[in-house]
């Protein structure tokens, strides 16, 4: 049983549909910047991948209008889904059929209100607003509802893995017969919560991500959402077909709660099972979009890995040089990108690679047009060794 991408939908920091983030990406054009829409005492301090719209502004963009209790990751998930079930021409009667599924992930979920969880968490009001949208699967259930979804739904965290895992389990769905279509993706928020966070590890970088630098010192925190139709070759029939999920690989090296393995044990075991499972060898990759988060460990780690497989890395590059590390959200958006590269016949450029930590083999330093891009790996790994890469193929 094929698994085929009919239709996709993205928010980030360069743009709020796929048409705006396919353009900044063939221009080269970063959404890092400092923040203008939330509040933290660290947004003079460092550079975020921030979705450059209000609240009010993000609303407008949804067609649902009960947004009493919704949360920005909320509005980010329904935002990129719309144009997904959009872009594959679903019907009512094909997102309420019980051969539906609806698979979503979140690490910061509702927590991105951080003030109102606080407040709500010591009894210092009768309740906000935001009561009940904390969890990380809130935005799911709230999908499901207004969509009218019968069929399984889930949400997965594994942190910066996540969204990438529900693609792989939408496709082991419709392989195993369990679903004929399925809905995979994820949103996140930056949020006061993560800032502090992950400004606690220390990998916050004051300046704009520098990936597979020499200089790198740390990464940019983004956020957005990103939803792929994954549809059976049983069910897909005549509509457009923009990509095949061919392979995945999923391992955990257990190594430590935030680093990976030195010998990139876990790293390079997603990326063999993956490549093994669509019955590919390493040499047939065109491309791989990196992990990448331009911090100290993960970039080394990437790379030891990817030359393990490989010997000689195919081109790669980190498109978290243009939207900052989205979280949950990395995998899906970053699994679009790679659908674009597909349709686009486009290799975009790595960003702020001025010092490559291989010299004799960089990332992509320049936009590369009019290549056939038939096979792509796309790797995301989370905290706890959680490392899962997926093969997406030209159809």
């Amino acid at each position: 049983m094929k698994v085929f991408v009919t239709g996709f939908g993205i928010i980030s920091a360069i743009g709020n549909n796929v048409t705006k983030n396919l353009s900044s990406l063939i221009e080269n054009k970063t959404g890092i910047d400092k923040a203008r829409f939330f509040e933290s005492k660290f947004v003079d301090d460092f550079y975020f991948g921030e979705v450059k719209l209000s609240i009010d502004q993000l609303c407008e963009l949804t067609n649902h209008h009960d947004l009493h209790g919704f949360t920005k990751t909320d509005l980010f998930a329904f935002i990129a889904f719309e144009e997904a079930i959009k872009m594959a021409n679903l019907s009512q009667i094909e997102l309420s059929s019980v051969d539906t599924a609806l698979i979503s992930s979140s690490t910061v979920g509702g927590m991105a209100e951080t003030d109102d969880l606080y407040k709500d968490a010591n009894l210092l009001t009768t309740g906000t607003e935001h009561l009940y949208s904390y969890g990380s699967g809130v935005h799911t259930t709230r999908l499901a509802t207004q969509f009218g979804i019968l069929g399984f739904s889930d949400t997965i965290n594994t942190a910066c893995s996540s969204s990438a895992n529900a693609i792989m389990l939408g496709a082991k769905l419709i392989k195993y017969g369990k679903a004929k279509r399925v809905i995979v993706g994820g949103a996140d928020s930056i949020s006061k919560f993560t800032i502090n966070g992950f400004n606690s590890l220390q990998i916050l970088s004051k300046s704009k991500c520098q990936p597979f630098s020499n200089d790198r010192d740390g990464l940019n925190l983004g956020e957005g959402a990103g939803y792929i139709v994954l549809e059976s070759s049983e069910i897909v029939g005549d509509k457009p077909k923009y990509a095949e999920i061919l392979g995945y690989g999923n391992s955990n090296d257990a190594f430590h709660p935030t680093a990976l393995s030195e010998e990139a044990l876990g790293v390079s075991l997603a990326m063999d099972r993956a490549i093994n499972n669509a019955k590919l060898a390493p040499e047939n990759i065109d491309y791989v979009n990196a992990h990448g988060t331009a911090t100290g460990n993960n970039d080394q780690v990437e790379l030891i890995g990817l030359s393990k497989i490989f010997g000689t890395i195919p081109n790669y590059n980190s498109t978290k040089s243009y939207t900052g590390h989205t979280l949950a959200a990395a995998g899906v958006i970053e699994a679009i990108y790679s659908i674009l590269s597909i349709n686009s016949n486009t290799l975009f450029k790595s960003l702020n690679c001025s010092s490559p930590i291989l010299t004799d083999n960089p990332p992509i330093n320049k936009n590369i047009a009019n290549t056939n891009v038939n096979y792509v790996l796309s790797n995301s790994f989370g905290f706890g060794g959680n490392c899962t890469s997926l093969v997406i193929s030209k159809v």
